[in-house]
């Protein structure tokens, strides 16, 4: 049986049975100064039991461990959020590794992730990949979440992952507990909730009391905005912004440049050149376009950024003449976050780090590359694949390469990624499988030989290489079965 191990706080050490080696303890909050209280009393105990505790500092809020805090006593942890999902979460498995087994851990709200990533999806993400590796290690780790912040998909995935959901209330001057899920313990009263202060914590067992508190956080819970992916709640305040930005010059007024830059930061990346063109050419209501027809958040990588240039550039140029005007634009993109989201659902996660290292990066492509040709995806993504198939019908359709560093100055990697024809026929579960299937052959065509080559060659080989999407309509006309 795993050590028994105190929260710091004896009477909620009761409620829950104690933690025990191992457990995650993920808190959703709606005060952040009313959490750090019971963060002290947890850190003072680990400190006081000479407890190796490490603190991953991060967010912007004002730090969740006291100065006092002898300084010897904690090892505080800096990752950069906004390095990139990638880069940031292998710091974080890298010094977790260090630290070895048996420590304990206290991460920086969450919910700050948002700032840097802007996108609930890649939270989700990064907790599955890290619980997991600190559950293998006999650690004690907390995180916290803002509550209403958060897609309901995030906290589902979440709450499956970690071992122990803690809700913490603060209303009317007072604290309550809710447990939500307490791993392989169980007790008459655990899962009630609990009037809890740094003395007591003891179950509302009245059901009048218990209707007045959920009544009540009810009530606040109506006034939240509703819980969608962050991303798509940028997006929407974009939209509303628009009709504003588009009667002004974007160069100069501050709030339409603001919005614009944020925008172009997020879908088209930081390439100076790219970004330049971007501005000259394209319109806040175009990105906005962009979002409507993405699939998952983050960046739509280099050729589909080039394709919408190059079309834009050449529109005034050929409205005008009726044999060259083009065919309406009607693409679609899988964001770059896609294909993250694809390697930790499948638990490739730790076999990628492994192929990113020198000595890994030839030796273990081909094993990952195996296991992203026969992966699944998520069902919401998947609904998503549906949705995009009935828009394009029985028309034939191409899913092609359009990585973040494809088709950028200097590196065209022209013919190093897969672009996949999907003819259009069969049942809608046919076509379905078969445009999943391309999917996963472009993502698996990163680990071809001659594209870590190509990147190899050109010192790329360390970069953040994500892969996006871009999904075309055929061009042509049906001729029957001929």
């Amino acid at each position: 049986m795993l050590e028994k191990v105190s929260t710091g706080h004896s009477e909620l050490d009761h409620v829950v049975d104690h933690l025990r080696l191992g457990d995650n303890v993920v808190w959703q909050i709606d005060d952040l100064e009313r959490y750090r209280q019971y963060v002290s009393l947890f850190v003072k105990q680990a400190v006081a039991q000479k407890r190796p505790l490490y603190y991953f500092r991060f967010g912007s809020h004002r730090p969740l461990i006291s100065s006092e805090i002898e300084p010897d006593a904690v090892t505080i942890c800096k990752p950069r959020a906004d390095s990139g999902f990638e880069s940031f979460a292998s710091e974080v498995h890298s010094l977790i590794r260090q630290a070895g087994k048996g420590a304990f851990y206290v991460f920086d709200c969450l919910s700050d992730l948002l700032e840097s990533w802007s996108s609930d999806l890649m939270i989700g993400n990064f907790f599955r990949i890290t619980c997991p590796y600190l559950f293998k290690l006999d650690t004690v780790a907390w995180f916290c979440l803002m509550r209403g912040q958060h897609s309901f998909d995030t906290i589902a995935r979440i709450r499956d992952t970690t071992q122990l959901l803690l809700d913490l209330y603060h209303i009317g001057g007072h604290d309550y507990l809710h447990p939500l899920k307490v791993w392989q313990r169980y007790s008459p009263s655990m899962f009630l909730p609990h009037s809890l202060d740094e003395n007591s914590c003891q179950p509302l067992t009245s059901s009048a009391d218990a209707a007045a508190l959920f009544a009540s956080v009810q009530t606040r819970a109506q006034q939240a905005e509703r819980q969608i992916d962050f991303w798509d709640r940028l997006f929407l305040t974009a939209e509303q912004a628009s009709q504003i930005c588009e009667q002004q010059d974007p160069e100069s007024d501050p709030y339409c440049r603001r919005i614009f830059d944020r925008l172009c930061s997020l879908l088209i990346g930081d390439s100076v050149q790219i970004v330049e063109l971007v501005r000259r050419w394209l319109t806040l209501s175009d990105l906005i376009d962009i979002s409507r027809r993405q699939i998952a958040s983050g960046k739509i990588g280099g050729k589909a950024v080039g394709m919408l240039l190059s079309r834009k550039i050449a529109d005034p140029l050929m409205s005008t003449d009726s044999v060259l005007r083009p065919e309406p634009h009607d693409s679609y993109y899988l964001g770059s976050d896609l294909f993250y989201t694809y390697i930790v659902h499948n638990d490739c996660w730790q076999l990628r780090m492994e192929q990113k290292t020198p000595e890994g990066y030839f030796t273990k492509a081909a094993e990952l590359q195996q296991q992203i040709l026969h992966g699944s995806f998520p069902e919401s993504i998947r609904e998503r694949f549906q949705q995009l198939l009935e828009y394009y019908g029985q028309s034939p359709i191409i899913v092609r390469s359009s990585s973040l560093l494809e088709d950028d100055f200097g590196n065209a990697f022209a013919g190093k990624y897969e672009s996949i024809f999907c003819a259009g026929q069969g049942t809608p579960e046919d076509r379905a499988e078969k445009f999943e299937q391309a999917v996963r052959q472009v993502y698996a065509s990163m680990f071809d030989e001659s594209a870590l080559m190509y990147r190899f060659q050109r010192g790329l080989d360390t970069r953040d290489e994500q892969m996006a999407l871009l999904v075309q309509r055929v061009s042509g006309s049906y001729h029957g079965n001929k």
